[in-house]
């Protein structure tokens, strides 16, 4: 409590704070208090992922989301899953650049998914939540990872016309 009030105060910086527990011996009474807060931590963790069931889906939906990102990062690494510089600037670009590709792949499924499933409902499908939680916008069947491509720059795309969908309960 006395951390929290001191860094609250201004009469410590939280930096000067991680600075004096990475460098002084694990002795220390406060690196002592705060490892014993962390157990206790961990064991309310614990204790919660092991009773509460919906707990434990709500961790293991946000981990698979989270692995099938990266998975179709990796798909989308032309070069592979290595950043193969040891530039700072090189491999924030490089990560950058394999976002960039990956959010427009992402926005091109997505709307290519909205016109289908707006298809649907005209024709009368019934589009619940079960439904569409089940559809990702990590498609990749679709596309040509490697190849040659013909870029015209005049054949502009119709524009973007996102739309909402009705959806049942």
């Amino acid at each position: 409590m006395q951390v929290i009030l001191s860094i609250q105060a201004g009469k410590i910086l939280p930096s000067t704070l991680l600075r004096k527990l990475g460098s002084h011996s694990r002795q220390n009474k406060l690196n002592k208090a705060f490892r014993e807060l962390g157990r206790v931590e961990r064991t309310l963790f614990l204790l919660r992922y092991t009773s509460e069931a919906d707990f434990r889906q709500s961790i293991r939906a946000e981990t698979t989301k989270i692995e099938s990102y990266n998975d179709f990062l990796d798909w989308i690494g032309f070069g592979g899953t290595i950043v193969k510089s040891g530039d700072p600037v090189e491999q924030a670009k490089q990560i950058k650049y394999m976002d960039l590709v990956a959010n427009t792949i992402m926005l091109h499924n997505v709307s290519d998914l909205t016109q289908v499933l707006n298809e649907m409902a005209v024709q009368g499908w019934e589009l619940s939540k079960e439904l569409l939680g089940r559809l990702s916008p990590y498609m990749r069947e679709h596309l040509r990872r490697f190849g040659q491509y013909v870029l015209d720059m005049d054949d502009l795309p119709p524009p973007l016309m996102p739309g909402s969908l009705k959806i049942t309960t």
